[in-house]
């Protein structure tokens, strides 16, 4: 008998460990994102429905890609990667976060055939990354910028685009001129969103939403004395604290000695004339306005209202940066040694009503660099969807800003790109022609969403846009920016054959005033193939249900006494920083773990 027959088993993994490998995991993880695709495209598009979200204590509507993906709690690991291109969508353009999503769906999708097939994943994802190389040239080919004059509408236009699919759709002629004022108002080398603030006010119409160029924020919580503040004033100085304007109780368990009664009042004085002090240096500043990040007391309240100046403590700090930018005043840590220097200048302040709320305005600010937007609607949600579109519209024309070049939207870039992949597929060889095919195939999915959801016929208007950009091109340069009618309504199609030509269900998007930055095109390309190649990378996931319980005993052949693995019984994983499985995919043991995946075949 061989010495190889007496040589133990070697077991790694516990007993009860399920492997899932090779093609079924891979086919696995794809069903998963197209899953969580199918979930999300019905959203595309101005003609997009809405998803209702409801986690056990908060209801959420909205049609934004990311807001719905991060509300999902998607538990698959493999999914979850669309969750994050969603997110890093957001972050980096701020629109097209459904896109990406939609296009990493359907990219796995087409690739799915080539996986059962028993193609090699590593040439799949060759063949994509050639793909994607030449989509992102085609996009830098064709896209087109605006001179100086006409980059105003240029803006506006992207804004209004991105605003097409949104709640505030009807209003974009109101909100698309707001959003491209307020971020031509930032620092133009910088242009940090966080200096716009949107402020959401319950009650009145939505068009009484207004821009204030300058600062605007509720008033914060007051002392009596506050009423009698000035609430109007002209050319005011400003100064900004970090300090705390109040008597303090002393702190727990502190303790004086005396050895007089008399000396008692002394020790009660000296406190009165250390806020004292601080107070009438903040008057000798001659600044008018006193606002502080901490709180201003009811003393100090009514100290500076007998003398005319306005106060208010506990302003955030968001507030109070963007008055700092705006004003040109600087925030101080003491009120000692305060010049003109540090403080700031505005031509008006005044305090007005807005609904049932109070607002400070500060206008006519000299260094006026951030703005605020005030936003009125009927209720908390809308008034959520409608930040959400505002954000979504600031980042689009601050990207457009950077970039200035644009490309036509409605699906018009995604078939110029696939009409001119399919092309370009004919002059390679071997099995990467498929790959580079199947990627154009792919691209197709955003036309077909956005005719689908706004009730069209997508075969007819696939095939219409496919002749438009292929033979189209021998007529006109404008057939590359033919795209989906979407705004058109769709009864008017099937009203009657006689009429085709002139409701045909394709436009050219470009005249329409479809028009997004070609960085949303390019990111959202390249985070979709890049999300494809790293879900088509996986051949092998290890789940083990009974790691996931908390205290479970070792069942396998550890390093240690009893199997366990280490001292005490403890898992191998714990000596590599983990908590078995349930550490491995970042939950803690009495949540939800990988048993939970959702998908066909594999895991």
């Amino acid at each position: 008998m061989s010495a190889a027959a007496f040589q133990p088993q070697i077991i790694l993994l516990r007993e009860g460990t399920d492997t899932s490998q090779g093609k079924a995991q891979i086919v696995s993880n794809i069903n998963a994102c197209q899953a969580v695709a199918e979930t999300l495209k019905t959203t595309l598009g101005p003609r997009g429905m809405d998803k209702l979200v409801f986690d056990g204590r908060t209801t959420t509507i909205s049609n934004d890609g990311a807001t719905i993906m991060r509300l999902l709690d998607i538990v698959h690991p493999a999914a979850k990667t669309l969750v994050d291109i969603s997110m890093a969508q957001d972050a980096e353009v701020g629109d097209g976060t459904t896109s990406v999503v939609l296009l990493a769906g359907e990219i796995l999708k087409e690739m799915k055939d080539f996986v059962e097939d028993g193609l090699h994943p590593r040439v799949i994802v060759k063949g994509i990354r050639e793909a994607l190389k030449n989509a992102l040239q085609t996009i830098s080919e064709v896209s087109i910028t605006s001179d100086d004059e006409s980059f105003r509408s240029l803006l506006e236009k992207c804004a209004g685009t991105a605003l097409n699919s949104k709640l505030i759709a009807r209003q974009k002629y109101l909100f698309a001129p707001m959003v491209v004022d307020a971020v031509t108002m930032l620092d133009t080398n910088m242009l940090d969103l966080k200096l716009i603030g949107i402020k959401k006010v319950v009650g009145g119409s939505v068009t009484d939403s207004t821009l204030v160029q300058g600062v605007a924020f509720q008033k914060t919580f007051s002392y009596a004395g506050f009423e009698q503040q000035p609430k109007h004033l002209a050319q005011p100085k400003i100064l900004l604290l970090n300090v705390e304007l109040e008597l303090k109780s002393e702190k727990e368990n502190a303790e004086v000695r005396i050895t007089d009664p008399s000396q008692y009042q002394s020790i009660v004085d000296a406190e009165w004339q250390i806020i004292y002090e601080k107070l009438d240096k903040c008057v000798a500043s001659g600044a008018k306005i006193i606002l502080s990040r901490l709180p201003i007391g009811d003393l100090a309240t009514q100290y500076f209202a007998d003398r005319g100046i306005f106060s208010a403590g506990r302003v955030s700090n968001d507030d109070l940066d963007r008055v700092a930018k705006a004003t040109g005043a600087t925030v101080q840590s003491t009120v000692f040694g305060i010049t003109d220097k540090v403080l700031g200048l505005c031509e008006t302040f005044e305090e007005r009503g807005v609904g049932d709320e109070r607002y400070n305005f500060f206008t006519g600010c000299p260094k006026a660099k951030t703005a605020t937007i005030l936003l009125r609607g009927g209720g908390d949600q809308f008034l959520a969807e409608t930040e959400r579109s505002i954000v979504d519209a600031l980042n689009i024309v601050k990207r457009t800003l950077q970039s200035r070049r644009i490309v036509a939207g409605g699906g018009a870039i995604e078939m110029e790109i696939a009409s001119r992949m399919k092309q370009h597929a004919l002059t390679i060889s071997g099995k990467t022609q498929l790959i580079v095919l199947g990627f154009a195939r792919a691209l197709e999915i955003i036309p077909r969403q956005l005719a689908e959801n706004a009730g069209l016929d997508a075969t007819d208007i696939l095939n219409k846009l496919r002749r438009d950009h292929i033979h189209g091109k021998a007529n006109t340069e404008n057939a590359r920016w033919i795209g989906v009618d979407v705004l058109q309504d769709a009864s008017v199609l099937y009203a009657s054959d006689s009429d085709a030509t002139s409701s045909s269900g394709v436009c050219n998007t470009l005249e329409r005033g479809v028009w997004e930055p070609a960085t949303n095109k390019s990111n959202a390309l390249a985070a979709a193939a890049e999300a494809a190649c790293v879900i088509l990378s996986i051949d092998e996931t290890v789940r083990n249900p009974q790691s996931e319980k908390p205290g479970a005993p070792s069942q396998g052949v550890g390093l240690g006494p009893g199997g366990g693995g280490g001292r005490g019984g403890r898992m191998v994983s714990e000596a590599m920083g983990g908590r078995g499985m349930a550490g491995m995919m970042g939950r803690g043991g009495g949540r939800r773990g990988v048993n939970y995946f959702k998908g066909k075949g594999g895991a």
